[in-house]
């Protein structure tokens, strides 16, 4: 049965939700809260790093798996949060063996102007 180990959750994150803005004139702008600051393991994915053209924007991707104690109030709608590092979860939660953890995968973004 796989369990999640305490010495696997190395980074101290902040787990937030999307709430709608409260700001007059801020349509499409979100707003995000805290829901808990929690423990998790983040292992990058190779190739750590990868780029895509979207809308006139080249955005670098970095996917990574992310495993934390069992919890069954995370949704794909979350997001992580460790320094300046926004991780979108893409994939999960996964229940890891009979509750003995969540695994997300997930992608943090990092949008800049293409280059002509």
């Amino acid at each position: 049965m796989i369990v999640v180990r305490p010495g696997e959750l190395e980074d101290l994150v902040r787990l937030e939700r999307k709430v709608p803005s409260t700001t007059f004139g801020s349509a499409g702008a979100d707003e995000w809260e805290l829901v808990e600051e929690i423990w998790v393991g983040i292992q990058d994915k190779l190739p750590s790093r990868g780029e895509q053209l979207e809308g006139g924007f080249t955005t670098s991707t970095r996917p990574a798996r992310v495993r934390m104690y069992w919890r069954d109030d995370i949704d794909p709608s979350m997001r992580l949060v460790l320094g300046d590092r926004i991780m979108q979860i893409v994939a999960g939660p996964a229940e890891l063996g009979r509750r003995g953890g969540t695994e997300l995968m997930v992608e943090d973004y990092n949008p800049r102007a293409a280059r002509s």
